[in-house]
Parts: structure tokens; sequence; C-alpha cells
């Protein structure tokens, strides 16, 4: 019982460390939980696979960039830069030149897709990216 409780402990501690990606200390410290229905005319840019737009949120956050990826499915990302936030002040520095987000201050261009850096020879972090539910009706953002 002890072996099969050591072999266990083991397993769980090398999946936990098994992301290869460290968290974001830049990430805002923000509560980010509140919903939308994407399909209605106060969101038609959004309202078809590919559509995205900007949406307000609280400080410390710089807003949000809403993208639709599937039908069913969408990523949502923090404004705030990744990679050297405060370096070129204090402005909503990430803008979509679709298919990509670009920060204008570093010239780095992330994926829209999936928040990675696509920009060669560029190490940081990806785009701060929030959690979504989304019924068919109702899009959840929250983090």
């Amino acid at each position: 019982m002890k072996k099969i409780f050591l072999i266990l402990s083991c397993l769980l501690l090398s999946l936990q460390s098994c992301n290869d990606t460290p968290e974001n200390p830049n990430a805002p410290d923000v509560y980010i939980n509140f919903s939308i229905n994407p399909n209605s005319l106060e969101f038609y840019e959004i309202n078809t696979v590919s559509g995205w737009m900007y949406l307000t949120s609280q400080r410390p956050s710089r807003g949000l960039i809403v993208y639709r990826y599937a039908i069913d499915e969408f990523k949502v990302y923090e404004r705030l830069a990744p990679n050297e936030p405060n370096y070129c002040g204090d402005n909503s520095r990430l803008i979509v030149e679709f298919p990509f987000v670009v920060d204008t201050c570093l010239n780095v261009e992330y994926s829209i897709l999936d928040g990675s850096i696509i920009t060669k020879g560029f190490h940081g972090y990806p785009l701060i990216q929030y959690h979504t539910q989304y019924d068919g009706t109702i899009l959840r953002i929250y983090n």
C-alpha cells in the first residue's frame, strides 16, 4: 500500500511540473467575470467565425480582445502586453492586425488563434488568455 501511495505521489508531482510555460508575472490582478450575447447586434463584429472586437474592462486590465475561433468557441485575450507591459507607458498597445495581435511598442506579433508568439527570435510570454464558456447563446468570460 505504501509503494502504491509513493508511486502515485511521484506521478502527481511529475505531472504538475510538465507545464513548460511558467505563469506570467505581468498578468493583471483583476477580477474578470461577465457575460455577453455574441450573436446580438451589439456585438456584430463577433457574430461570425473569425470576427474579433475590443471590449473594455476595469483597471489594471487594458481591455480585452474577443475572437470567435469557431461557431461555438471563443478566445479572449488581455490587451495588457504580456512582455514589458510598462515599457512604453500606460496604453493599450496590443492591436489586432488580423490574423495577428501586434505589440506596437516591442514590434512583436502573436497569433490570434492561440496567443503564441509568432515573431522569430523573440522569447517571452504568450498573450494572457481568459477562460470562456459558451452555451450557444451566452458567452461567459472569466478568470
